[in-house]
């Protein structure tokens, strides 16, 4: 298969404007309006015509410069295929070849609706365990006085007398190389092929009314903030038979007073007194459900991070959930009283710890040394 950039006979670092200059004087040398019946020229401009859809495009042209032609759609190469490149050819030619490259079908197909998005403010146990909610969304729908033809009550369109019903007008154009055809859009009926002459007062023509829909979602359980429901058909109406669009909404979740999440995991910190912390004790840690029994042991230091097994957040594929860690922190006693303060004195002396009120600073140290 001959490369791209010699069938054009410019240089890889070609620009745009080469590139298309390139393809237009060899469409004008190779099609096959100007060369009937001429299978060498008419194979000439199947691949001029191929290798400027992808050089053309930049998407395309970088990964036909980083892996050659398997780096494309083979079927780039199909002289059927080249919808947009007509647009080019009418831009380099000033019109149609004869008979034109019709977009009729294409303007007057089914048309698939517009998708919505909705975003969601939930609180953080709604998050957890799923909820329902119901909201409130406006979209456009077929019109429900017309039906969607946008003719008033009683008509209905009417042929376009311009274009017959094609939704195309064909204007003759002599230049050098012959006369040439130029299928444009007509303007008349704006492509459609019809004509309303009685509005409907409701949609105005349109054939569609915007509406407003209450929908009820189902959250569930397990969604995060940045989590995306997706309820297909309930977007935008389609046009001419085309299919609804979809409704996404995006979850937003509330923090929590209580716990800190990470995934599925739960996190939490739990004060301790010194006494517990020392003699060990029993806790009471909250988790989603209820609140826990815990034993730490004797001798607990602050920081120490602590498990319990699936008592996280489920999964929102709904197989597991995730675990809860809580972090004991020593609370520090304040406002002793004498005796209190006598009693660690006492315990601190017990504990071989030289203990004083005021023990000497770093400097007063430093000092002491050298003196």
């Amino acid at each position: 298969m001959r490369d791209y950039y010699e069938i054009l006979g410019i240089n890889k670092d070609a620009t745009e404007a080469e590139i298309k200059k390139a393809y237009r004087t060899l469409a004008k040398k190779y099609h096959p309006d100007l060369n009937p019946d001429n299978k060498e020229a008419e194979q000439k401009f199947k691949e001029a015509t191929a290798a400027y859809e992808i050089l053309s495009n930049s998407e395309k042209r970088s990964r036909y410069d980083r892996f050659g032609h398997a780096g494309v759609d083979p079927q780039a190469q199909d002289f059927g295929g080249f919808g947009d490149i007509f647009e080019d050819i009418f831009d380099i030619f000033g019109g149609g070849f004869g008979g034109g490259y019709s977009q009729r079908n294409r303007r007057n197909g089914p048309v698939r609706g517009a998708d919505l998005r909705y975003d969601l403010n939930i609180e953080f146990k709604e998050a957890v365990f799923g909820t329902e909610k119901e909201i409130q969304i406006q979209r456009t729908e077929e019109c429900s006085t017309c039906h969607g033809t946008g003719a008033k009550e009683g008509t209905n369109k009417e042929t376009c007398s311009k274009c017959k019903g094609t939704g195309e007008v064909r204007y003759a154009q002599q230049t050098a190389f012959g006369q040439f055809v130029r299928v444009g859009t007509c303007d008349e009926c704006n492509g459609t092929g019809e004509i309303i002459k009685e509005k409907c007062s409701t949609c105005n023509g349109e054939g569609r009314e915007i509406k407003t829909k209450r929908i009820k979602v189902k959250i569930p359980a397990g969604v995060d903030n940045g989590s995306i429901i997706s309820i297909r058909g309930e977007g935008e109406s389609g046009q001419r038979g085309g299919p609804a669009g979809d409704l996404f909404i995006y979850i937003s979740v509330k923090k929590s007073s209580i716990f800190r999440r990470q995934g599925n995991n739960l996190y939490l910190d739990i004060p301790l007194t010194f006494t517990e912390a020392a003699l060990g004790a029993e806790i009471e840690v909250p988790t989603l459900e209820e609140v826990e029994i815990f034993n730490i042991p004797a001798g607990t230091q602050t920081g120490t991070e602590f498990r319990l097994k699936n008592k996280g957040v489920p999964n929102v594929r709904g197989v597991g959930r995730g675990d809860l860690f809580f972090k004991v922190n020593i609370k520090v006693p304040t406002d002793l009283t004498e005796k209190q303060k006598q009693i660690l004195v006492d315990f601190a002396k017990e504990s071989g710890e030289d203990y004083k009120e005021h023990k000497k600073g770093f400097f007063e140290k430093v000092k002491d040394a050298f003196n």
